[in-house]
C-alpha cells in the first residue's frame, strides 16, 4: 500500500497535481478566527483545509529563571486529541505532541517575537509568564504550521491581566487593554521531499509517503530563525537550500493570514 500511494504521488507531481487538485508549492484556504475563548488572556482558532487548531494563552506570574532575572518566561504545550485524529492517544504528550510543541517554542523563542525583557514587573522576583497551549480539533495534514499560525494568532489576540496593589493578578477584574509585547510574527513553512520532488502543506494520506520534511521558521525580514527536519530521507546542501528559497518564498503569503 505504501508503494502504491508513493508511486501515485510522485506521478502527480511530476505534473505538478496534488490529490486535492492543488500545485506541488500551493497551501490550502487559511482563515484564523480571534478571541474565540472567554477564559484565556489570547485565543485564536486556524483553520487549514480541513485542519482545525485552537491555540490560548494564559498570563501567569512567577519568578525569572537565574540566568535571565531581566526576562520574563514562555512555555508552549501541545496537545493532540484522539477526537482529531483516532491515531492520537489520551495521556501524557507522546513523541509528535512533545515535537510540535518544541518547534512552535523554538520558531518563537528564537525569532524573539516576544519582547521578554518588557515582561519584568519586579526586576529578579516577579516577571509574567506566557504560557501557550495548542489543541487539535481536526487533523487532515500540516499540523506544524497550523500549529505556529494559531500560537502566534493568539499571542497577537493576548491582553495582559490586570494587577491590583499587591503585583499579583486580579481575576476578578477586566483584562487591561495593554497587549503583549510582541516584535516579530514568525510562520513555519514544512517543505516535504518524496522521492526527488518536493512539496508543502502535505494531506494526512500525502503524510504516510513523507520521507523527509524541513520546517523553516521565518520572520517577516525574511531571517531564518529556526529549522527542524524530520523523517529519515537525508538532504544534501543543495536541497536544504531549494527548501529555504521555498520557505523564504511562501511566508509572506501565510503571515498575510495574521
Amino acid at each position: 500500500m505504501y508503494a502504491e500511494q508513493k508511486t501515485h504521488l510522485l506521478k502527480a507531481l511530476a505534473k505538478n497535481v496534488r490529490y486535492d487538485g492543488r500545485k506541488a508549492l500551493e497551501y490550502r484556504p487559511i482563515t484564523i478566527e480571534y478571541g474565540i475563548s472567554g477564559s484565556a488572556e489570547g485565543s485564536a482558532r486556524v483553520k487549514l483545509g480541513g485542519t482545525e487548531v485552537l491555540a490560548g494563552v494564559k498570563m501567569e506570574i512567577g519568578k525569572p529563571y537565574p540566568d535571565t532575572p531581566d526576562q520574563g518566561n514562555m512555555m508552549v504545550n501541545a496537545e493532540l486529541i484522539p477526537l482529531s485524529n483516532p491515531a492520537f492517544e489520551s495521556g501524557p504528550p507522546g513523541e509528535q505532541a512533545t515535537e510540535l510543541a518544541r518547534v512552535v517554542d523554538r520558531a518563537i523563542r528564537e525569532s524573539k517575537a516576544i519582547d521578554v525583557k518588557k515582561l519584568v514587573i519586579l526586576p529578579g522576583e516577579k516577571v509574567w509568564g506566557v504560557n501557550i497551549d495548542i489543541v487539535t480539533i481536526n487533523d487532515e495534514g500540516n499540523l506544524l504550521d497550523a500549529s505556529c499560525l494559531a500560537a502566534m494568532a493568539a499571542l497577537k489576540n493576548a491582553r495582559l491581566p490586570k494587577l491590583n496593589e499587591n503585583n499579583e493578578i486580579d481575576y476578578d477584574a477586566e483584562p487591561t487593554k495593554e497587549k503583549l509585547p510582541l516584535s516579530r510574527e514568525p510562520v513555519e513553512i514544512t517543505i516535504i521531499k518524496v522521492g526527488d520532488k518536493f512539496f508543502v502543506d502535505p494531506l494526512s494520506d500525502e503524510e504516510q509517503v513523507i520521507e523527509g520534511r524541513l520546517t523553516v521558521a521565518i520572520t517577516e525580514k525574511g531571517t531564518i530563525c529556526a529549522m527542524q527536519k524530520g523523517g529519515t530521507a537525508p538532504f544534501s546542501v543543495e536541497e536544504i537550500d531549494k527548501m529555504v528559497e521555498i520557505a523564504q518564498t511562501l511566508a509572506p503569503s501565510l503571515r498575510k493570514a495574521l
